[in-house]
């Protein structure tokens, strides 16, 4: 009997060494920060996202960085296309700080840093760092979120970021940059599209027991979360529409934009297992309840 006993409780640990996130608690936000998160949609950069993500920054003369790390090509507003290095070199070096000038026109600051290595030493080196430690407002920007989490997870990178919202700063992120903010992420494997890639689903964990969809309508994915909820329960699903932005201060977001927000609870809602907040709604994501 000992014995049967005994392959139960390890075959348990297994489990839960195998699903580690938190599925036991209500979504929350880390009571230690002080900052802010902003999660956007689309792979654009809603201008009300930028005016906020710099406003909590301290403004257009703070240290900011741009993290590139989750895509190989990244397009922004304004048609300007940058293609990640795959190694270091002089005509890198000159790529990438015109890709920081074109940065600071659309984002309207002094000065923009670029981040794109997916090298886990550079990931731990205080060195490579050091701009990320003086920072007061990191973006992520779009991509896929596994590469964020297959470079980052459980390294200095990870820790700074959390230091920056412990000291009140701001994280914000498009696409793949809101889908690691949650605790859960979806298609985590950038070599093959899983929606729940087993092993390749631990986010950043921002915010806890979250998954987060962008793209929501444009992408056709309504459903998809639904699978998600289905096999961990006690998750909140949140889909963003492309032009949807949610900032956070505390457990509260505030929706803004144009478009839509779903929300997941594993609840059936008027025949659907969401139900949709539309911008200049308040939603505290601890409750579960929207506010006046």
């Amino acid at each position: 009997m000992f014995k049967r006993l005994k392959s139960a409780l390890t075959a348990l640990s297994l489990v839960i060494n195998v699903f580690p996130i938190q599925i036991n608690a209500q979504s929350v936000y880390n009571g230690n920060y002080k900052g802010h998160l902003i999660l956007c949609g689309g792979v654009n950069f809603p201008k009300e996202a930028v005016e906020k993500f710099v406003e909590f920054a301290g403004g257009s003369n703070a240290n900011f960085i741009f993290v590139a790390s989750a895509s190989t090509s990244i397009r922004l507003d304004n048609g300007y296309i940058y293609d990640i290095p795959d190694k270091e070199s002089d005509s890198a070096v000159l790529r990438r700080q015109e890709f920081e000038k074109e940065l600071s026109k659309i984002f309207g600051v002094a000065r923009i840093s670029v981040i794109d290595t997916r090298n886990k030493n550079e990931a731990n080196s205080p060195d490579y760092l050091l701009q990320l430690k003086k920072a007061n407002g990191v973006w992520l920007g779009p991509g896929n979120a596994g590469r964020y989490a297959d470079a980052f997870l459980g390294t200095l990178f990870q820790k700074l970021l959390d230091s920056i919202l412990s000291k009140g700063g701001v994280i914000a992120g498009n696409s793949a940059g809101a889908i690691i903010q949650g605790s859960y992420i979806i298609r985590g494997r950038p070599d093959k599209p899983l929606l729940m890639a087993q092993g390749h689903d631990k986010g950043f964990g921002f915010l806890r027991n979250v998954v987060v969809n962008p793209h929501l309508t444009s992408a056709k994915r309504e459903t998809e979360l639904v699978n998600v909820l289905d096999k961990y329960q006690k998750l909140l699903g949140i889909g963003l529409d492309d032009d949807i932005s949610l900032v956070f201060t505390g457990n509260t977001f505030e929706i803004m934009g144009k478009g839509i927000v779903a929300i997941y609870d594993n609840q059936k809602h008027d025949g659907r297992w969401w139900y949709i907040l539309k911008p200049g709604t308040k939603f505290d994501i601890k409750k579960r309840q929207t506010l006046p």
